[in-house]
């Protein structure tokens, strides 16, 4: 959405920009009043039926659209994008997957301000939103302020300032905004959140998240898609763009913002910026916009993160070099230790009918006992229908379905607006490091001081 404003935009920005605004609003907005109840534990109104408008439905939005359709107590009513054909197949793709019952799906598309114009005419319940990164926080911010809950795609926004400013709407509007991070639904990671809340590894001590992600082949998406505008980012920005992937797993691993801890500072590096120019070098012509561009964004970023209680989180972000998909997920605690790629799990002692100590892991069907008896409960009643839904092996269509069933029923949303932030903030807070030489920066205290009032995420049937 908006993409030519984006690249006007963009044209004009350079790092030092998200620096200072970074750094400047992270203690002055903390001390600023409330403009509204806090949203920590918030619960909204029942809604019997979720009236669903979409914004943005070129890549992960058409699957959310079509998803949503399927649920049962949602009612399709909008769908805006720029471009019109995508508007017209993800209508036709919702229509067929609620066997008919969305039949009134209103059309926005063309002009950059038609998501405005849908959100005041159609007044829906909640909107989700998944379009360019710099159209998160302007839309999801709106949407708040028309009288509906936001759902947006991951980051929540890409400036500390913005980021106040969506806290401040929510809050004073009473309405949700959370960021979809769909990775906190995927079977190992709720594995590992109940292990955690089980005490199996003891006390955490350090968590490890990634997005490794070789990502190069965006650039083909020149004129519309992905790449047309995150290729962009990556030769203007120098620091973790991506971080709640592997973060936010972790955070809800340590109660981070929840009750027992949160994060207090990060330091930040990166590597030089060599792939992706080398890429457009071998790809594209001499003249080539993408050979146009300076790439300043380091291909590896590593941050490490300090929490209050003095615990340690190690993020990487790469979406340039050749390697396979990770995204880390390890946690370390005093009595054992949890790890993806492969899903892997040793404890003092040893697993039990899998190994005779912690010297070395339990993987692939050695897991399965312990699968067996320490199996999320919402993956035993949702892992098979989500399985079969798809989206990323069924963590988005669960994420999909626990918010509808949240709105539904007037409980707390798994992932509250405060988190969303916190998790978002390590992009603008990484790039002020990176360009200040790894200097320490504090984390914003989004909630004002609420955070340790916060319930812990439950572990939900």
């Amino acid at each position: 959405m908006d993409r030519r404003n984006f690249l006007k935009k963009t044209s004009i920005s350079t790092a030092s920009l998200y620096v200072s605004s970074s750094v400047s609003c992270a203690s002055e907005n903390a001390t600023k009043p409330w403009l509204g109840g806090y949203m920590g534990d918030f619960s909204a109104s029942k809604l019997n039926t979720v009236r669903i408008a979409v914004i943005g439905v070129g890549a992960r939005g058409s699957g959310h659209a079509k998803q949503l359709a399927i649920i049962n107590g949602t009612e399709i009513v909008a769908i805006a994008d720029i471009f019109e054909d995508l508007v017209d197949r993800s209508v036709a793709n919702c229509i067929e997957a609620g066997n008919g019952r969305h039949q009134n799906i209103a059309r926005y598309f063309g002009a950059d301000d038609e998501w405005k114009k849908m959100l005041a005419e159609v007044k829906p319940d909640a909107v989700f939103i998944a379009t360019n990164w710099s159209n998160h926080a302007p839309m999801a911010i709106e949407t708040m302020k028309q009288g509906a809950h936001a759902f947006v795609e991951v980051p929540i926004a890409v400036s500390l300032q913005e980021m106040w400013d969506i806290v401040d709407t929510s809050e004073q509007t009473q309405k949700h905004c959370m960021m979809m991070e769909n990775v906190n639904y995927g079977r190992e990671e709720l594995l590992y959140l109940n292990l955690c809340r089980q005490g199996k590894i003891g006390e955490i001590l350090h968590a490890e998240a990634a997005y490794i992600h070789e990502l190069r082949f965006q650039m083909e998406e020149q004129e519309r898609g992905t790449g047309s505008w995150r290729t962009h980012h990556y030769a203007k920005r120098n620091g973790n763009l991506y971080p709640t992937h592997g973060l936010g797993p972790v955070a809800q691993y340590m109660n981070l913002g929840r009750g027992e801890d949160q994060f207090d500072s990060l330091v930040s590096f990166s590597t030089p910026a060599i792939g992706r120019q080398a890429y457009a070098e071998k790809n594209y012509a001499a003249d080539h916009k993408w050979n146009a561009l300076d790439y300043k964004g380091g291909d590896l970023n590593t941050s490490i993160i300090k929490t209050h209680l003095g615990r340690t989180i190690m993020i990487q972000w790469d979406e340039t070099s050749p390697r396979p998909y990770t995204r880390h997920n390890l946690v370390q605690g005093t009595k054992g230790a949890l790890a993806g790629y492969p899903t892997r799990v040793a404890f003092e002692g040893g697993v039990e009918g899998a190994t005779d100590s912690h010297h070395r892991w339990a993987q692939g069907e050695q897991l399965e006992a312990l699968f067996e008896q320490y199996e999320h409960p919402m993956y035993k009643r949702l892992g098979a229908l989500s399985t079969k839904m798809g989206g990323h092996g069924g963590m988005d269509f669960m994420m999909l379905y626990r918010a509808i069933e949240c709105l539904r029923t007037g409980t707390p949303l798994d992932q509250n607006v405060y988190e969303g932030c916190l998790w978002s903030s390590v992009a603008p807070l990484s790039e002020a490091s990176v360009a200040e030489d790894g200097m320490p920066q504090k984390f914003p205290d989004f909630t004002r001081k609420q955070w340790a009032q916060t319930k812990p995420l439950a572990i939900l049937s």
